[in-house]
């Protein structure tokens, strides 16, 4: 596999990238709809025209593509608006801000290196311009690679986009503290650099992520002991029968997020295939905005698309304040089966069980015996 990383310098080669859009956001996962040119099947975005474009070709083929936004020409409303840039741009320099977004790779190609290619490249350009702090987004699925790359959850809500989905805001530091502190040249009482109080209160917030990729491991999995915990007094949820070390070895890579009421945390038509456990709160499961079922803690969703490599097959949205939700990495799990048979098949006889309850409720419902 040779794959080619390139900076869109032609309209050609622009072109050639908003087509790859359009083929993987609105074509594949349903996205953009509202927004995109069906005629000439291209996802162009206001943020285009003053943004650099980053592309991947393999075999002289569109198969990734991502783009930055540099501060010093300027932030889209939308883009102020969703990762709340308003207290940033207040207290610190555009010069020294950056936007990175709409990363995106093929699907024979997710899960290699070409994404990393990618973010090297806008790296280049992130150092040239001395830029000191980068904003992005992610999926949850794609949570515990974008932490471990140095990102961090920094924001008091997540992003429920009816185009774009459920994004969780993040933040990355081209350096360390103190470097950034020196280049905004912000000083304290004392004469000293520190930080504005906008990325002081960034860096301090993180109730609505917790994550294996950037705690101590003891600590994250204290956290999520006493989450699962609350489950014992059910005589079925996805880790009955399990020990706390087989409990470990399903909860690595995974996140616990914290969901606002409205979030839609998964979308019909959606390419991700992770699971996730109710740990607390009501969520509601829709399909074509028709309710099909109320989760509660230790109800388990996401297991169609994870068992049988499908879409999405309905939207699932928070009902609840409250509502917090366990991710499993889906590669993790399938790791496990390849790796630890008898531990997977105990972890999928619960979800199998699970499905099993759920038909006999909505059988139940209609009228239906088994």
């Amino acid at each position: 596999m040779t794959v080619e990383v390139f900076r869109a310098q032609s309209e050609q080669d622009r072109e050639e990238l908003f087509r790859f859009r359009y083929d993987v956001y609105v074509q594949e996962m349903g996205r953009y709809r509202r927004t995109a040119d069906h005629r000439g099947q291209r996802l162009v975005e206001p943020e285009d025209a003053n943004s650099i474009l980053y592309g991947a070709r393999e075999d002289g083929q569109a198969v990734g593509t991502s783009r930055l936004t540099l501060g010093t020409d300027g932030f889209s409303p939308r883009q102020i608006d969703q990762y709340g840039l308003g207290p940033f741009m207040a207290e610190v320099p555009a010069r020294l801000m950056a936007v990175g977004e709409r990363l995106m790779v093929a699907p024979h190609l997710r899960g290699w290196a070409v994404a990393s290619q990618l973010r090297e490249l806008a790296r280049e350009d992130v150092e040239a311009g001395g830029v000191q702090l980068v904003f992005g987004n992610c999926e949850p699925h794609l949570l515990s690679m974008n932490l471990s790359a140095g990102g961090r959850t920094y924001a008091e809500h997540n992003i429920n986009s009816e185009e774009a989905g459920y994004l969780i805001p993040l933040m990355f530091l081209d350096g360390d503290t103190d470097g950034l502190a020196a280049a905004i040249g912000s000083l304290d009482g004392d004469g000293r650099p520190c930080l504005p109080r906008s990325i002081e209160a960034a860096l301090a917030r993180g109730d609505t992520v917790r994550s294996a990729s950037v705690m101590a491991p003891g600590e994250y999995w204290a956290h999520v002991e006493t989450a699962l915990e609350r489950l014992e007094e059910q005589e079925l949820h996805a880790f009955a029968g399990l020990d706390p070390a087989e409990r470990k070895e399903c909860v690595s890579r995974s996140n616990i997020i914290e969901c606002a009421p409205g979030d839609r945390l998964l979308k019909e038509g959606g390419s991700s295939q992770n699971l996730f456990l109710v740990l607390e709160g009501t969520l509601e499961v829709r399909h074509r905005g028709r309710l099909m079922n109320v989760l509660g803690p230790g109800d388990v969703f996401g297991e169609m698309a994870f068992l049988l490599e499908l879409p999405r097959q309905s939207d699932v949205y928070a009902a609840t304040p409250g509502v917090r939700i366990l991710s499993l990495s889906d590669g993790t799990l399938r790791k496990l089966m390849a790796e630890e048979p008898t531990l997977a098949a105990k972890l999928l006889l619960n979800i199998s069980r699970m499905l099993c309850g759920r038909l006999i409720k909505a059988n139940a419902a209609a009228g239906v015996g088994i």
